[in-house]
């Protein structure tokens, strides 16, 4: 690694920073909805990468205001009914000014429920032509055998009633057995359309 030299303390002066490693985002798979009651990522979560990492494209609801919602499993479990304790806020704003605000949402937490965790707010993805959903669901250390799986997530979404709210959920998934799978569906009908790509850190 190169050494960082400094002239008279200016972060301006600096001649050269170096390479830095570690912390690349890993392509692992795409998945693309059409008309699917569920996208689940079966294969691909292991012990490789420490932090997983999905992202969510232009995620369309077949149904209007519908919730974005995960799950996980273990094994080659098909139930996604493991057990999350979690934490949601959002915050809103319409488009032409009026309302606003930032609160937490009780009605989206769970407190050692096995439930799916919603990802966005009640009522927050419209299913307009031009309304979507946006974000990213970060996994850390699905593969331990000895601690609990941390998760955050962050989604950006907008409905018919022309607001923006910006979901904010993290927690975890009470466990000490390896996730494998993941599985994304919306609260009622299906995902119309979007695009889930999930991601390894270094």
């Amino acid at each position: 690694m190169s050494i960082v030299t400094l002239n008279d303390r200016a972060v301006r002066s600096v001649t050269t920073f170096g390479s830095v490693s570690g912390g690349s985002m890993v392509f692992i798979s795409k998945q693309t909805a059409s008309s699917s009651a569920t996208i689940s990522f079966t294969s691909g979560i292991d012990s490789t990468y420490k932090e997983y990492v999905f992202t969510f494209k232009n995620i369309h609801p077949a149904t209007d205001q519908a919730q974005f919602s995960f799950q996980v499993d273990t094994g080659t479990n098909t139930n996604y009914n493991q057990t999350i304790t979690s934490t949601f806020y959002r915050a809103y704003h319409l488009e032409d000014g009026s309302q606003s605000g930032l609160g937490y949402v009780t009605g989206d937490d769970q407190a050692q429920g096995t439930g799916f965790q919603v990802l966005s707010h009640s009522g927050t993805v419209g299913n307009a032509n031009d309304e979507n959903l946006a974000g990213y669901l970060h996994l850390f250390n699905p593969s331990s055998s000895t601690f609990v799986k941390h998760f955050l997530s962050r989604t950006s979404a907008n409905h018919e009633g022309n607001y923006e709210i910006d979901s904010f959920c993290a927690g975890y998934v009470n466990t000490t057995t390896a996730l494998t799978r993941v599985q994304f569906k919306m609260s009622s009908g299906n995902i119309d359309a979007g695009d889930i790509c999930l991601y390894g850190i270094l």
